[in-house]
């Protein structure tokens, strides 16, 4: 089967090309050809045969017309349409598998794909939503300027985007997201994707305020890599691992560590709060880890906490913990809830609740026997690997959904 994947970035840049590269990877040891398209660029590190890419375009630099044409392109990319093509007529592709497009490659895309189907070349159109970017112009459904979470424009009521200056808190970004919004949902392009892959069933709920996608959603969580199972002996500590920001709920915590000073925390990650981290004499910020160091610290933790106040997806460290045999303290909020076991492999409290939160710490803490009883558990808590995740994945791609 030939698939070709498009994401406006084509190199390391989140969570969306690590996805794309992997399951390319994936894909091509099974014997399926497998080519990218997506935005030039000196960090390119997949491609197709033709070498057709569109410009990048770099929203914070740039000559003063670039800015200018800026706008217009975030809407309707005609370069991108005509590249894609050359694409398209050379690799035939059975799959064209969607990731992140709009603001740079833009559904103008989908038009040529699906004008391209026209002309007799059968082809699956597949999207799989990383964020709320099809029904919240500012991809998060939180309004940065008050830090809310934000439900206003879900059934396509997107100026609301532009009376929250919802886009980097500039009026003028946000009507241009909210322009580019209902461009496309007048156009209609998005009526051409055969299946939208959601990475939560949360996120599928959202999705589906529009009866168009509604018909089109299919929950699925992303796959992990596959780790080996050790009986770690645990550590008297509790561990945050993850971006030191508001949103991450780090405030809330922050606040419940400084009222537990008899529970040692361990922090590991970066972030604009980490000054106020610093301060606290019962958290040890060890900084921003990957690899073997911060799988030692995730496995030597008596539990993990994911204190998140905003709508979460798949957040890949609740899973990893987990993984790794450490039970996880959720918020309940997004897709959080869906990849813990709650009283099994992990608790939930309420998103931003102080109080709850530093109950359940506490009671984590001084139950011993009940964090060994919720660590072992983890054990049975599986997530797909990439050969399961492709498995399911293939029935999409053949249409059998």
């Amino acid at each position: 089967m030939k698939i070709l994947m498009i994401n406006k970035f084509l190199y390391p840049n989140g969570g969306s090309e690590t996805y794309i590269f992997k399951l390319g990877d994936y894909l091509k040891s099974q014997g399926h050809e497998v080519q990218y398209f997506g935005m030039e660029h000196e960090g390119r590190c997949v491609g197709n045969a033709v070498n057709a890419y569109t410009s990048d375009m770099d929203f914070h630099g740039g000559s003063k017309l670039s800015k200018i044409t800026y706008p217009l392109k975030t809407i309707y990319n005609s370069e991108a349409r005509k590249k894609i093509r050359l694409v398209l007529d050379d690799f035939k592709p059975d799959v064209c598998h969607i990731n992140n497009f709009n603001y740079q490659l833009t559904p103008s895309i989908i038009l040529e794909i699906q004008k391209w189907r026209k002309e007799g070349n059968p082809c699956q159109i597949v999207f799989t939503a990383h964020d709320y970017q099809l029904v919240c112009p500012n991809h998060m459904c939180k309004n940065p300027n008050t830090g809310e979470n934000c439900e206003k424009c879900l059934g396509g009521h997107f100026l609301n985007c532009t009376k929250g200056k919802c886009i980097h808190g500039s009026t003028a970004k946000s009507f241009i997201g909210t322009m580019e919004a209902n461009f496309w949902k007048l156009n209609g392009a998005y009526k051409y994707i055969d299946t939208m892959i959601c990475c939560s069933e949360f996120l599928k709920t959202k999705m589906d305020t529009n009866p168009l996608f509604a018909k089109k959603t299919i929950a699925m969580h992303n796959f992990v890599d596959e780790v080996e199972w050790k009986d770690t002996k645990k550590k008297d500590y509790v561990l945050y691992f993850g971006r030191f920001s508001k949103e991450k709920g780090i405030d809330t915590l922050l606040k419940v560590c400084k009222e537990l000073s008899d529970v040692q925390f361990i922090f590991a990650g970066t972030g604009p709060l980490e000054n106020e981290i610093n301060g606290i004499p019962n958290i040890k910020n060890v900084g921003f880890q990957t690899g073997e160091s911060l799988e030692t610290l995730i496995r030597e933790a008596r539990f993990s906490i994911y204190p998140s106040e905003w709508y979460e997806n798949c957040p890949f460290s609740v899973m990893e913990s987990q993984m790794y045999g450490t039970p996880v303290l959720g918020a309940k909020i997004g897709g959080i809830p869906e990849l813990i076991i709650e009283g099994k492999t992990g608790e939930l409290f309420e998103s931003g609740n102080e109080k709850e939160l530093k109950n359940k710490i506490e009671k984590l803490w001084s139950n011993k026997s009940l964090t060994e009883k919720y660590c072992a558990n983890c054990k049975e808590n599986k997530f797909d690997n990439v050969e399961t995740y492709v498995n399911k994945l293939m029935k999409i791609y053949r249409g059998e959904n």
